[in-house]
């Protein structure tokens, strides 16, 4: 619990330094080696495959995703850990706050190419924020993910599930990544803020989970 807590702060100090980077323009130059790079790679016709992996960091799939793990926590008996799914609900508050003040201009519409169909979409254009650090899919896939795979960790009664849990949500993670990158709807330092934002409220989600079933034993 403790360890989980100190990691949360660490992400938590790191993601502030970052931002603080990010906004001064520092990583604008390495942003767009890094899009020159993905777009010398870019295929059309892999277009719809990775449109269709965006949802996976999507906010319908994760918050449903979330839901789950909350009424399985709650049925389960952990009623004061169930609320560690609440972190989603939190981090994505903090990184929609965070795109209305860090100055990250989204990349240009000449550049990126079309994204996986989100409601995110309509909330940014409600919000009139054209910036795009830290990325939502990264801070959502951290959060989510991760606590699936702690949780089926730690739960699970069949030891192949346990060890694998791990490895699915770091593929998925990956994965989600580089399809922002691939897509160009993100720079590579909105990527790893979102990353260093998720990780902030997984570590923070999973402190939660370990003191909630310390103090029900």
């Amino acid at each position: 619990m403790r360890r989980a807590a100190l990691l949360a702060g660490i992400f938590a100090v790191v993601f502030a330094l970052f931002t603080a980077v990010v906004a001064g323009g520092a990583l604008r130059v390495f942003d767009r080696q890094v899009a020159v790079g993905f777009a010398a790679v870019y295929d059309p016709s892999l277009l719809t495959p990775f449109r269709a992996l965006a949802l996976l960091g999507g906010l319908e799939l994760t918050t449903l995703l979330a839901l789950g793990l909350f009424a399985y926590l709650w049925r389960q008996g952990y009623r004061m850990g169930a609320w560690a799914a609440a972190a989603l609900v939190v981090s994505t508050l903090v990184e929609l706050a965070d795109k209305q003040f860090v100055d990250q201009p989204s990349p240009s519409a000449n550049m990126a190419h079309p994204d996986g169909p989100s409601i995110t979409d309509l909330l940014g254009h409600q919000l009139g924020s054209g910036w795009s650090f830290p990325s939502g899919h990264v801070t959502r896939a951290v959060v989510v993910y991760g606590l699936l795979a702690f949780v089926v960790g730690r739960l699970s009664t069949r030891p192949w599930a346990r060890r694998l849990a791990p490895v699915v949500a770091a593929v998925l993670l990956v994965a989600i990544a580089f399809d922002r990158l691939y897509l160009a709807v993100h720079w590579e330092s909105d990527v790893i803020g979102g990353l260093l934002l998720g990780g902030t409220f997984l570590a923070a989600a999973i402190s939660w989970l370990e003191w909630s079933a310390a103090r029900s034993r």
